[in-house]
């Protein structure tokens, strides 16, 4: 869709549509895309031959303003005055890509949202057609043209994600969600191993893995921080939440990959690190969870590898506080190592301490 701003927006309404400009760059790598997203929705992108499949069975008006670039005419788009509660998903697709509680009236004549479902669902390209340039916005999975974003949307995220009707499909909240529009039933673990840094890095490399986060468990209640942690007085230990897909990656596979991670044979410690904070522990979220976790102690235990008794807490998971942004991806955006050993076989290599 070439929304325009609001003073330009009629200038529009009877101009044709041209095609793509040749020279778009995505604001995305596609090969380091995740499969799933942080939303728990499948965002591989579709093969060329299942969306040539899928956007054949649009009508002309649709395919024109999805597959070529097109853009309805304003204030006649059928979901603009839509005051329903649901999901808006991509006409294609089906990924879900807008909630009518990010929906509001822009007065441009077109659907306006101001912020996305999830950001990993769509894509942003530069676009300098029309003379000007612009952030033109696509379905992430199939690539379909939704329409652009604009700086001048209301909070919090001050942005104006301006679409056509056509490029969606609104399921209402309380009817049943088509199958390419359901996420994935994912499942998250808590694991503690010293410095999470290196605990979240390597754990992000998991193939199923969907998200690894750092931050802080099993201490007092209320609020904490890194500074009051590394006190000792609030108990928390540094953990790292795992966010997972079962069919991909189990919870065992999860679990043998955290012992060979760090060493659990020592207290309170973990390498240079000393102190409670860096204690090794596997914080549960089920009974089933809580049994694997002390299967796999018993099982590392009786296999003679160690060099003394396995230290590893299991306890039921409590509140996880996550850790200060500069602590997220640490290792990734300044390129300093931890003293953890890449679990994963097709990669076993070791990094140094700190």
């Amino acid at each position: 869709m070439r929304c325009l701003p609001v003073i330009l927006c009629a200038l529009l309404l009877t101009t044709a549509c041209a095609e793509p400009p040749a020279d778009k760059v995505t604001s995305k790598d596609s090969s380091t895309m995740a499969t799933i997203s942080k939303s728990g929705y499948d965002i591989t992108p579709l093969t060329a031959d299942h969306r040539q499949t899928l956007s054949a069975k649009l009508d002309p008006k649709t395919f024109e303003v999805t597959q070529r670039d097109g853009t309805e005419p304003a204030f006649c788009g059928t979901l603009l005055d839509n005051k329903k509660d649901g999901t808006y998903v991509c006409v294609v697709c089906g990924l879900p890509l807008f909630s009518s509680d990010h929906k509001f009236t822009s007065g441009t004549g077109w659907p306006s949202f101001f912020c996305e479902v999830d950001p990993q669902h769509v894509t942003r390209t530069d676009d300098s057609s029309h003379g000007m340039v612009r952030t033109e916005i696509s379905c992430v999975r199939c690539g379909s043209h939704l329409g652009h974003v604009f700086p001048d949307g209301p909070p919090p995220t001050g942005e104006r994600h301006c679409l056509n009707s056509l490029s969606l499909t609104f399921l209402e909240k309380g009817q049943p969600v088509p199958e390419a529009s359901r996420s994935i039933e994912l499942e998250t673990a808590y694991f503690a191993g010293g410095c999470f840094w290196g605990i979240e890095h390597y754990m992000q490399k998991g193939v199923g893995v969907v998200d690894a986060e750092s931050g802080y468990m099993q201490g007092v209640e209320g609020p904490t921080n890194y500074q009051d942690v590394c006190s000792g007085e609030t108990n928390h230990a540094e953990t790292v939440k795992v966010v997972f897909d079962p069919k991909t990656i189990s919870y065992r596979e999860l679990v043998d990959a955290f012992f060979r991670m760090h060493d659990p044979t020592e207290v309170d410690r973990q390498g240079p690190d000393v102190g409670t904070q860096y204690r090794s522990g596997i914080w549960t979220t089920s009974s089933e969870q809580e049994a694997i976790a002390r299967a796999a102690i018993a099982d590392l235990e009786a296999s003679g590898t160690l060099a003394g008794p396995v230290a590893t807490q299991v306890e039921p998971a409590e509140k996880f506080h996550a850790a200060e942004r500069y602590h997220q991806n640490y290792v990734a955006r300044t390129g300093r190592a931890c003293h953890i050993t890449n679990p994963w076989p097709a990669n076993a290599a070791t990094s140094p301490m700190h």
